[in-house]
């Protein structure tokens, strides 16, 4: 295969000449993985070879994990998406806002004018933060003792909100509390919630927060940048005995493993022969959650952990229950094709309301191809956006 051969030499090339220190990549549609490979080595100081079954830290990715962990309950009915989350996990029932510092470095807080969501955290609404990308929590955390996150100690929890519930969207620890609240309702530590209702039905036999023998023999090591852009191992590894189990950031895991998560997504809440979400459930968790606010550039205040992150520049993110959302195609979306001089239009009209008169799938689109469209106001909107935009031999494609 002419594209895997290509994918195989780059990431090749970068592992050979040491810009990354290994890698594994697949990627998948909803019937079957389409591309995997690995590349260059786990470890720089030793001698072993990246595989397939490679262990990662796979960090933020935990949070999709988290928040589906979530949705499952919500769908039972035993979490709410808009009840004051404050019910479930006490700590949250009166959030505290940072607004700044006193003449002698002490932080001022003020109580929260809203309570704090399911919604709000899973959309990182609720006004937490990262230190990583938040200067003054960078110094509240200093001046108080307070720990870091990834301590995953329950005073790294204590910290205050940045900003009222539901005013402004920062990524922060919202998804550790939600980690705790399916804790809270399910009356299982996250781990065995997720073993039990995720992993094993998906088949990821290959993740956990505890990393077992096994695991650690495919352990890949951590890396920093030198002084001259070298790469170095460096000693990096989340709590094995932690207080709390961090629904942020904390599982190890495989590319494989992982493969078969999103998969579940692409097929609508089923993998693995089983159902862990209603497909109504995935669909939602795919729409904007946060209204007009729009995901922010986020500047690093801990230039060791980070640098600057600004995704799609210039375009307008939204989020959805875990998830970025796209407002426009991105660069590396294929292009559509032009239709020839003087030949018909080709319109493609993701239309609902259309799509329910032509196929039974809610989901599908109507395609109508040709120069007459249909007789209808949905067919009267898609000509006139034909003539505003496309001209008499244009094409154009609606999404409803």
């Amino acid at each position: 295969m002419q594209n895997q051969a290509q994918i195989d030499e780059v990431l090749r090339e970068r592992s050979d000449s040491q810009e990354i220190p290994g890698v594994v990549a697949i990627a998948a549609t909803a019937d079957e993985v389409i591309y995997q490979g690995a590349h260059g080595k786990r470890d720089l100081a030793k001698a072993e070879a990246m595989t397939l079954d490679s262990v990662f830290w796979i960090a933020s990715m935990t949070k999709a994990i988290t928040s589906t962990a979530a949705m499952q309950l919500v769908e039972q009915g035993k979490l709410s998406l808009d009840a004051p989350i404050g019910k479930v996990l006490p700590d949250l029932t009166s959030p505290q806002v940072l607004e700044g510092f006193d003449a002698n470095g002490a932080p001022t807080l003020r109580p929260a004018k809203n309570p704090i969501t399911l919604r709000h955290l899973m959309t990182h609404t609720a006004g937490f933060c990262y230190d990583t990308w938040n200067g003054d929590m960078v110094k509240f955390l200093a001046k108080t003792g307070t720990p870091r996150v990834a301590t995953c100690k329950n005073a790294a929890l204590k910290a205050p909100i940045m900003s009222d519930p539901g005013t402004r969207w920062e990524y922060g620890i919202n998804i550790d509390f939600v980690g705790k609240a399916v804790e809270a309702v399910s009356g299982k530590r996250l781990g065995a919630y997720f073993r039990e209702h995720l992993f094993t039905p998906l088949g990821m036999t290959d993740t956990g927060f505890k990393l077992g023998d096994a695991q650690r023999q495919r352990l890949v090591g951590m890396h920093a940048r030198g002084a001259q852009e070298s790469l170095a191992p460096i000693p990096f590894e989340i709590e094995q005995n932690p207080e709390f189990e961090m629904g942020g950031g904390g599982l190890y895991g495989t590319a494989g493993d992982y493969i078969k998560f999103t998969r579940m997504i692409l097929n609508k809440g089923r993998g693995n022969g089983n159902r862990v979400l209603k497909a109504e459930t995935v669909a939602t968790m795919g729409q904007n959650h946060i209204g007009e606010l729009t995901m922010t550039r986020m500047t690093s205040a801990v230039a060791s952990g980070s640098n600057d992150v600004d995704l799609y520049p210039g375009m307008a993110k939204k989020w959805g229950i875990s998830f970025l959302i796209n407002t426009a195609k991105t660069p590396e979306a294929p292009q559509p094709r032009q239709p020839r001089l003087g030949g018909p239009c080709q319109h493609i009209l993701l239309d609902r309301s259309i799509a329910r008169r032509h196929r039974r799938d809610f989901d599908a689109s109507a395609a109508v191809r040709g120069p007459q469209m249909p007789g209808n106001v949905y067919g009267l909107r898609a000509r006139r956006l034909c003539r505003a935009r496309c001209g008499p031999t244009g094409s154009v494609t609606m999404r409803g």
